[in-house]
């Protein structure tokens, strides 16, 4: 076999930006709809670091009908003068050089988010065009620059009062697949920003729509925590709070104790979001474990004999949020989804420990609360144990059957497998008779599952429906889950396009979501996309998916006698057809269902499936006259 040429001319150097441009996705992460988010979130993480160094309490983000992005702040501005080394001005040196910055040598920046010192240098080079205005020394100065490229120099072009810079910028079509920004996304990204800087106003404003957002939050992450709280009962009145700072580093921890079962914790470094955790997580919980099991013993709730609190007693209806700034932090990539530096986890654990001591001991209603539901926890624990272990041998025994509901498939290899997940015999009986027996397993469930929202472990698993599911999937549950003995890697809910069928739905998705999360996660999760009508007329016929679709149909085939075939349940359709639409790989659409936002989709579920009336009421209310197709 003739092997290619390979000489020291073969090695590409990428010079500037180009390396930007030909690798987005190493710096923005994506180059879909978050990739999009990510560039406005990096310009505005620039004037975020001005407030985190006391220089700014505003910022204003603006999206044009156009498609462009204004962030406007009332910073110091970027500084403008010649810089030595590079002989021209700073201000287009931040612009088209990676890791350029005032975040490395620390006298621009004691804390800052924008570390790697890519970010507006990454935006710029992603951007058909970006124009840059900073307010400085009395002066207004303005710089274009197109794909990265600098299209004019640093320009005077008026006088200011103030300081600050102002970027806008439309992101390069040829790299970012849509310039469909959401609202709702963005809206709670700036409110966490508020929320983690205390004193700062974002305003989102979205020009094609006419939308307007500010956020304020005088109250820091104690207002973020009892926000995340608003529609739960809570053990204590005011979140514990605490803010340290220890050798430069700043410690913040606000905690509160719902009657819930649901953990939320969310941990940030330097206002971003590590959603893989870190070493200031591994402290907090480190530490809330300890200090909780010394008071408890200290106070003889527990004995000597007696084993102690788990980690997972003690965070069992926890909403915590923990944020640390830091001079040099270390993220594990450029997303920044996990903090790495060692020495914080013992100054984390040294805070947290002293403040919440202190706490047990000068405040004992507070601590018996804190007590009392960890005991609960323990003792359901103990409960759910016993009801595990008989899920884990009947999951054994059954081993060579799995289910006596499952259809299995005879494919072994998870990664060619999937499961439907489907209500009822009827619709069951369909799936299994027009699926491919080859790669496709049926689990049809009776009924509406347990909603775990409302539920302790060992009640979820003496659940038969749950059971069955559990062993089906061979992965175990909560915290004995292994995604590793996942049988299937595609797991496809498949309900009635009704209400009950929506009841179901979110009642799975809330069962996974808060005891198989890794499957939402690892991408394994799917809806299924059923049609509601098929529309037949002469020789041929389609399905339609919406009430929409089905209007336009018609008035396409006009004058032809159509007959519509409304599809109330899976049940109504036979194999054939439940196969074409709905199972074929070659032609059906499913949905595959992310977390885009761990907060938000926890307070949903906790909204919509927990025991507070007056949330849910709320949102029924208030999105009732949205609802136009109405299957009852």
């Amino acid at each position: 076999m003739a092997v290619d040429r390979y000489e020291a001319t073969d090695i590409e150097i990428l010079e500037g930006l180009e390396a930007v441009r030909r690798r987005p996705g190493m710096y923005i992460g994506s180059t879909d709809q978050r990739g999009l988010h990510h560039l406005v979130f990096e310009v505005v993480d620039n004037s975020v670091d001005e407030a985190l160094a006391g220089a700014c309490d505003k910022i204003e983000v603006t999206i044009h009908p156009d498609n462009t992005v204004t962030v406007v702040d009332n910073g110091r501005g970027i500084p403008v003068e010649t810089h030595p080394q590079m002989n021209k001005s700073a201000l287009e040196v931040v612009h088209t050089v990676l890791h350029a910055g005032a975040k490395f040598g620390g006298g621009g920046y004691k804390v800052a988010s924008g570390l790697h010192g890519v970010g507006v240098s990454a935006v710029n080079a992603l951007s058909e065009w970006l124009e840059v205005e900073v307010r400085r020394n009395g002066k207004v100065y303005q710089q274009r620059y197109e794909r990265g490229v600098p299209t004019t120099s640093v320009q005077v072009i008026g006088k200011a009062k103030d300081t600050g810079t102002k970027t806008t910028f439309l992101p390069d079509r040829e790299i970012v697949r849509t310039l469909n920004y959401n609202f709702n996304s963005l809206t709670q990204r700036f409110r966490e920003m508020a929320f983690l800087t205390r004193g700062l106003k974002i305003t989102l404003k979205d020009e094609r729509g006419d939308r307007e957002h500010s956020f304020y939050f005088e109250g820091g992450i104690q207002s973020f925590v009892r926000y995340l709280n608003r529609n739960r009962k809570v053990l204590h009145t005011e979140p514990i709070y605490t803010e340290r700072t220890v050798d430069s580093a700043i410690i913040e921890m606000a905690i509160q104790y719902t009657d819930g079962y649901a953990e939320s914790v969310y941990a940030f470094a330097n206002n971003i979001n590590t959603v893989d955790g870190g070493t200031h997580l591994t402290g907090f919980r480190s530490a809330l474990t300890r200090t909780i099991n010394d008071y408890a013993r200290r106070n003889n709730i527990l004995k000597d004999t007696d084993p102690g609190f788990t980690g997972e007693d003690v965070r069992e209806g926890l909403t915590a949020v923990i944020s640390v700034k830091l001079k040099d932090p270390q993220f594990e990539s450029q997303t920044k989804a996990k903090l790495g530096n060692a020495e914080v986890k013992g100054l984390v654990e040294s805070v947290v420990s002293e403040r919440l001591s202190t706490l047990l001991e000068e405040e004992p209603r507070t601590a018996k609360a804190i007590i009392e539901k960890c005991l609960t926890a323990a003792r359901a624990r103990a409960a759910a144990r016993k009801a595990r272990d008989l899920v884990i041998r009947r999951s054994a025994l059954e081993s060579a059957t799995l289910p006596g509901k499952l259809a299995d498939c005879s494919e072994r290899d998870p990664k060619k497998s999937e499961l439907y997940i489907v209500e009822g015999d009827s619709a069951g009986g369909s799936a299994k008779q027009g699926r491919d027996r080859r790669f496709q397993a049926i689990l049809p469930l009776r009924g509406k599952i347990l909603n775990v929202e409302k539920a302790g472990l060992n009640k979820i698993l003496s659940n038969k429906e749950i059971q069955a599911l559990v062993t089906a999937l061979g992965t175990g549950i909560s915290d004995q889950f292994d995604i590793k003995n996942l049988r299937y890697h595609r797991i496809i809910i498949m309900t009635d396009a009704d209400v009950d069928g929506s009841h179901i739905r979110t009642l799975l998705l809330t069962f996974f979501f808060r005891h198989m999360e890794p499957l939402i996660a690892n991408g394994h999760l799917y809806i299924a996309q059923p049609p509601l009508y098929r529309i037949e007329a002469k020789s041929k016929h389609t399905y339609v998916y919406t009430e929409e679709e089905r209007e336009g149909l018609l008035k396409k085939w006009g004058s032809q006698k159509a007959t519509v075939q409304r599809y109330k349940g899976l049940g109504e359709m036979n194999p054939d057809q439940l196969w074409e639409t709905t199972m074929d790989p070659e032609g059906r659409t499913i949905l595959q269902v992310t977390i885009e936002d761990a907060a938000k989709a926890d307070r949903t579920f906790n909204m919509l499936m927990g025991a507070e009336v007056p949330p849910r009421k709320r949102f029924i209310q208030t999105h009732a006259k949205q609802v136009r197709h109405l299957d009852v």
